[in-house]
């Protein structure tokens, strides 16, 4: 346990010379964001040659509806009209989108696919944007370009062709805009099927179910105004200053008004010390940060429900003494099955909660003090939470820690899952769900004229075995970079490969272009950043942030070819050519996006009078009923859970590795070797280990070694050649960074609450290298 330090003056020091390409490690002990960010954002506008139109998008970028929505991460925009709502990773993906670098047909004439399939990620996203889309030539090995005619006949064909819908799969990345995401949707359930897997069944997948069962809503319930007005956050398994950077005004602000900030997390991350606001420019200008944390805790991996059922331990102990540690009224008017929960904490002795959290009593009880000092709460969370065989139950016990004091349905209080993508939480709203309700289905049908399927589709590692077995043999990729973003790397492009055609919509070349079926398809579209002009005009796209703000986005930016098309108006060329008998006037739809939107005002809850609300400033908010306190559930309240604690201790010899992503990342895309808050340059091939575990085994700083992972089904995975790097991390716990551990977590090891795969937890043996063991490499 650590506690933040008062506001203090700090300067930035450059680390000393490193020699190029050679791998090195400084522990990093400055603020967040502050001088740092502005410096790497600087050197990375120069790399793309965006210094002239780099600083004019920041200032489009974020801005109610005249300006385009951030295409990194979905922390909802400032209310009290900031002018410069950005962040350092914002920018990079900005600019590494609106690079002057390009890949035509001259570049895929000489780059063969078995050529281009060895180089990194990196070199891959680095060659620039795609310019015209491309067909896979098995004979030649090559890409070679393709009309968009005869590429929409070719995916309608080859659908037409099938003998069963559920035959093809239809993946979304979060980044794609509420309209194409609608379209998108329509598209797959006119053709038959529901197998729409997404990305979010592979982050939040159990935030949803968690929310849904208790509150009977699959959303957090608070704004961004809730953030201003609380007394107390829980900020959980999140690296907010690489994931949500944004948050850190809000962390700020927070604990300059004298809220408590608890940080919980295996390591202690940079946002979880200090920050220097970028756009605060009198600490800017004086070097001075401000702390975003009051209290740290590190539990082990896994072990934040232990903790939270802890939490729960001290707060109804302390209500012996102290009535007021509850709100009971809350509890007897809005909420089903305390009794039952009071049973199970009483219960659940405090040996067990401290081994499996790896905290202390003192500790868990000085946390639990904290929200019971704090008259309004919230519990934000992201993946480490969620990615593990438990996440439903832990989401869950947040929710039963909220409802012990009424934190629900009143200012400043409430769940706040942190959403990794700029519209995955629209993707869900808008209709990307393998197991939609019958209700939505009921209404698309009515609307749109036409039987959706009923059958449940299929999810993210339902889709790779179902490619393996034969059984899916199209699948497309709206976005995103699925190869690479899946587990069980050789498994996920084995699957691929087995396909009879794959597409993939882009904006950049990616890993996924590389593993593909028998047939393949780049299809280049436009990017965030860019202006869409369609027949009557340019037109605009909304998206939903975590908060469920809904906005519009206005591109600002000529295309960088002039043969990209726009999201929505390539799947309405894909469903022409799929349906050419369907009622729906696809191409009338792309004329104009406000149609689209009337469309969905009729289909969608919360989206009645959608073209007029979206062009208010800010938009509009879709409302929650639990917010209201209404709770869509069985009983009619919101619902306590019981579920035991699980045990995540790991055995002896083993280790738990979590996997996430380093600061120059930004999901699968990599912009450099670099992790500057972890004080990691020139190296991505690590893993982070507590001292005594590397010490136990004889490993020294940098040492190679080989990492074992032993899935459900017995089998093992194994990365060899990784560098040992020794972190402030609890004993037992390891990680390292995705999507490169990706190869160690089995697509058998998901988590049978949600269905996700297990990045979070892997059971992992780590030893020094040895000859023999170079062989598994």
């Amino acid at each position: 346990m650590t506690e933040a330090k008062d506001e203090q003056e700090v300067r930035e020091p450059e680390v000393g010379p490193t020699p190029e390409g050679e791998p090195h490690f400084h522990p990093y002990h400055h603020p967040a964001a502050g001088w740092g960010a502005a410096k790497s954002v600087t050197k990375f506008m120069a790399r793309e040659g965006t210094l002239v139109d780099g600083p004019r998008a920041i200032m489009r970028m974020n801005h109610e509806n005249t300006g385009f929505d951030c295409p990194g991460c979905a922390w909802p925009d400032d209310t009290k009209g900031l002018r410069l709502d950005i962040c350092e990773n914002g920018i990079k993906h900005v600019t590494w989108e609106m690079t002057r670098k390009r890949v035509g047909r001259e570049f895929f004439a000489a780059h063969s696919v078995t050529e281009l399939f060895e180089w990194s990620d990196f070199q891959l996203e680095d060659q620039g944007r795609l310019t015209e889309p491309m067909v896979y030539d098995p004979e030649s090995d090559h890409y070679v370009p393709i009309s968009w005619k005869d590429a929409f006949e070719l995916v309608g064909r080859t659908l037409r062709g099938l003998d069963s819908p559920h035959e093809a799969a239809y993946y979304t990345s979060g980044r794609l805009g509420n309209e194409a995401t609608f379209l998108y949707q329509l598209m797959a359930r006119e053709l038959g099927t529901n197998n729409l897997p997404d990305c979010s069944n592979m982050c939040h997948e159990a935030s949803g179910r968690a929310l849904q069962a208790s509150l009977g809503t699959g959303k957090g319930t608070v704004d961004l105004a809730d953030w201003e007005s609380t007394d107390a956050l829980f900020i959980m398994g999140v690296n907010v200053a690489s994931n949500a950077p944004r948050m850190l005004t809000a962390l700020a602000e927070a604990y300059r008004r004298g809220a408590q900030i608890v940080h919980v997390n295996p390591l202690i991350e940079a946002a979880a010390t200090r920050a220097i606001i970028p756009h605060d420019f009198t600490r800017m200008a004086t070097f001075r940060s401000t702390s975003t944390s009051t209290l740290n805790l590190q539990p082990r991996v896994g072990g934040d429900m232990a903790l939270l059922r802890g939490m729960a331990k001290a707060v109804l102990e302390q209500a012996g003494t102290d009535p007021r540690a509850l709100d009971q009224e809350f509890i007897d008017r809005h909420t089903d099955g305390f009794d039952d929960y009071r049973a199970v904490c009483a219960t659940t002795p405090w040996e067990e909660i401290e081994h499996q959290s790896g905290l202390s009593r003192d500790d868990i009880v000085r946390a639990a003090r904290v929200y019971t000092e704090a008259d309004r709460s919230i519990f934000s969370w992201c993946l480490g939470i969620t990615q593990h065989e438990h996440g439903v139950d832990t989401v869950r016990e947040i929710v039963n820690l909220l409802l012990l004091r009424g934190n629900l349905g009143r200012e400043g209080a409430g769940p706040s899952p942190v959403r990794g993508h700029s519209n995955v939480q629209g993707n869900r709203t808008c209709g990307i769900d393998h197991r939609p309700a019958t209700e939505f289905l009921d209404r698309l049908g009515e609307v749109c004229g036409f039987e959706p399927p009923r059958q449940h589709g299929l999810d993210t590692v339902a889709t790779i075995q179902a490619m393996q077995r034969g059984e899916v043999k199209v699948f497309v990729g709206m976005g995103g970079n699925f190869a690479l973003a899946a587990p069980d790397s050789p498994v996920t492009y084995e699957a691929l490969r087995t396909c009879e055609l794959t597409v993939q919509v882009s904006t950049k070349l990616n890993r996924s272009h590389l593993v593909h079926g028998r047939q393949a398809l780049i299809l280049p579209c436009l990017g965030r950043t860019e202006k869409d002009h369609q027949r009557k005009g340019i037109q605009s796209t909304s998206v939903e942030d975590s908060m469920s703000m809904v906005h519009l986005s206005v591109g600002m930016k000529r295309p960088a070819s002039p043969h990209l098309r726009s999201e929505p108006a390539i799947i309405a060329g894909m469903a022409r050519a799929a349906l050419p008998d369907s009622a729906t006037p696809w191409d009338w739809y792309v004329e104009d996006y406000d149609r689209i939107r009337d469309t969905m005002a009729q289909v969608l809850d919360g989206f009645e009078d959608f073209n007029r609300r979206v062009r208010l400033p800010l938009g509009f908010r879709i409302k929650q009923p639990a917010r209201e306190l209404v709770f869509l559930t069985p009983s009619g309240r919101a619902e306590f859970s019981t579920a035991p604690l699980p045990d995540v201790v790991p055995a002896p010899g083993t280790l738990a590795l979590g996997t996430m992503r380093s600061h120059d990342q930004w999901n699968t895309t990599i912009y450099s070797d670099n992790d500057r808050y972890r004080g990691i340059k020139n190296l991505r091939t690590l893993v982070f280990m507590n001292r005594a575990d590397m010490r136990d085994r004889g490993i020294e700083e940098f040492d190679p070694v080989e990492i074992t992972s032993t899935a459900k089904d017995g089998t093992q995975r194994f990365l060899n050649g990784y560098l040992a790097i020794p972190y402030d991390i609890p004993r037992g716990c390891a990680a390292g960074y995705m999507p490169e551990m990706n190869v160690l977590i089995a697509l058998c090891d998901y988590s049978t609450q949600s269905d996700q795969p297990i990045m979070k937890h892997a059971h992992v043996t780590i030893s020094a290298t040895t000859p023999t063991s170079q062989e598994h490499g």
